[in-house]
């Protein structure tokens, strides 16, 4: 694949463009399909309609890269709850008790996962009687009396060999309060990562969104208006993130890394006694049902059919393959069109097979027209050929070195450690996903048109340097704008004051905010 020189502003409008992926979505026979009402299925910021009712098990993205500063592991994030508005109380943001999370991994290419990290989470109040808040005084620890809800959770892994629990009540970072009740929300980031056997770290908490675009595309396409573009609807809100730094070797196939570097990554989302057949048939279903799943970005949102996106996130991507509609949407995807028709730009012609290359199969020189040996996994050496299907997955190729300055564009700007191999924080994967729908990955250019994007070209604040990399959590008034005015200008430590003092002059009135000692 030729690496063209990126555009200086390359985001797109149309994260559509991304998901030239969703091929192999919905496979299964999606006829069988009818979720029971009150059931959610999807992913990645309310892209089907059952899962905007369910936010805890919503899906938004996945993310999975070498860690820039450990390079012999694998960093991989995913989030949920989408749109979170950082002065959401009183109840403000948990991860749900009856759910769990797992992000999942496929080493051998038949669309199974191999290896399975799973959250369960439980919920914990020291005063549901007498209080109402979900802190009762400055919080300045994770074991502070003053937080009232806390959670904690047991982490899994499950692989061939069973399954093991690798952590047991770690603590998760609350949700952002404010400055007055959370003073220095950093330590408290900093006290919910944990290290995990074998070289590994964790880390369950808010964070800030890291996702950036406009997603006023979807209101047709800009209604057809170019300069309507750049505004990140996204900034200002936060996320619930689970995290994890791996050793490569764990995830790899036979555990050597070298010899078999690609790996697919997904996640889901779990409840027990989820129906994935139509509720009247009276069929209740017993055991952990798959309500959500994600693995690249925007698939659900732009190629699947209203018809499926239900369905999708009840699939295991092995089924992907099976279901026609939706493979027929990726050889032949409805967004350049949509394109073409509003804006003039041609539409590449179908089949495209170039997209159900970066999406299905992973990229390599005998996967399709898209001639460079990436990550596809029949590149790992002690993989069965004939056990490889198209699945849609989030394809990472272990053995490609960070790159000491990411180039926004990833693959397209000749960056091969960025989207599609994997997906950094800050690769923009709108302006990636538009100029590959467009044809730019088979032709190597980019297609001149489009380059400016959605004109977000970045996320509105730094991400990490360390893990778990994710930005701290938002506390303003995202209805105030990241840059508003409405912001206090008092510093963290009369913040804490006056906190303090809010909490004692309640006291004086016979509220007393502190916590009875009787509950944990």
């Amino acid at each position: 694949m030729t690496s063209p020189t990126p555009r200086p502003r390359s985001r797109r409008v149309l994260d559509h463009s991304l998901l030239v992926l969703g091929a192999g979505a919905l496979a299964t026979g999606l006829g069988v399909l009818s979720l029971a009402p009150g059931i959610s299925a999807a992913s990645s910021h309310r892209e089907a309609p059952l899962i905007a009712g369910d936010p805890r098990a919503d899906n938004t993205d996945v993310y999975a890269f070498t860690s820039p500063d450990r390079s012999d592991t694998v960093t991989l994030a995913a989030n949920w709850i989408p749109f979170e508005e950082p002065n959401g109380g009183p109840n403000f943001y948990q991860f749900a008790d009856d759910a769990r999370y797992n992000i999942k991994i496929d080493n051998t290419g038949d669309g199974n996962a191999d290896v399975t990290y799973s959250w369960r989470f439980r919920t914990l109040t020291r005063d549901a009687g007498g209080q109402f808040l979900y802190n009762t005084g400055p919080v300045t620890s994770l074991n502070d009396p003053d937080l009232n809800i806390r959670q904690v959770y047991d982490l899994t892994v499950t692989t061939s060999r069973g399954t093991s629990t690798i952590l047991r009540g770690a603590p998760v970072a609350p949700s952002n309060v404010g400055k007055a009740s959370m003073p220095n929300y950093a330590t408290l980031r900093s006290q919910a990562v944990r290290n995990v056997p074998r070289g590994g770290k964790a880390f369950a908490g808010q964070a800030e969104d890291p996702f950036f675009a406009d997603l006023r595309v979807f209101d047709l396409l800009y209604g057809g208006d170019l300069s309507e573009r750049g505004q990140d609807t996204l900034a200002g809100y936060n996320v619930n993130s689970v995290a994890l730094q791996i050793p490569k070797k764990d995830l790899a196939l036979r555990g050597n890394a070298t010899r078999n570097p690609v790996v697919g990554i997904w996640s889901t989302t779990e409840r027990r006694g989820a129906q994935v057949t139509d509720s009247r048939s009276g069929s209740a279903r017993t055991g952990w049902k798959q309500i959500s799943r994600l693995g690249n970005p925007l698939v659900n949102e732009v190629v699947v059919p209203l018809k499926y996106k239900d369905a999708f996130n009840t699939l295991n991507p092995s089924q992907d393959r099976t279901v026609q509609p939706v493979v027929d949407k990726v050889l032949d995807p409805i967004l350049p069109k949509l394109i073409q028709k509003v804006y003039g730009v041609p539409a590449p012609k179908a089949p495209r097979k170039d997209l159900a290359e970066i999406y299905l199969t992973g990229i390599c020189k005998a996967c399709g027209p898209v001639k460079a040996d990436l990550n596809a996994h029949r590149l790992n050496k002690d993989a069965s050929l004939k056990k490889i299907v198209p699945a849609e997955e989030l394809r990472l190729n272990m053995a490609v070195p960070p790159t000491a300055q990411p180039k926004r564009l990833g693959v397209l700007a000749g960056d091969l450690a960025g989207f599609p191999n994997g997906r950094r924080l800050a690769d923009d994967v709108i302006d990636i996903s538009l100029q590959a729908v467009e044809g730019a990955a088979q032709t190597g250019k980019l297609v001149p048109a489009l380059a400016a994007g959605d004109k977000v070209d970045a996320n509105e604040v730094p991400f990490g340097a360390r893990f778990p990399y994710l930005a701290l959590p938002h506390s303003k008034s995202v209805n105030s704008g990241p840059s508003g005015t409405r912001q206090s200008a008092m510093n963290p430590s009369h913040a804490a004051a006056l906190g303090t003092a809010g909490v004692a002059l309640l006291g004086l009135g016979g509220l007393r905010l502190r916590r009875r000692r009787a509950t944990s």
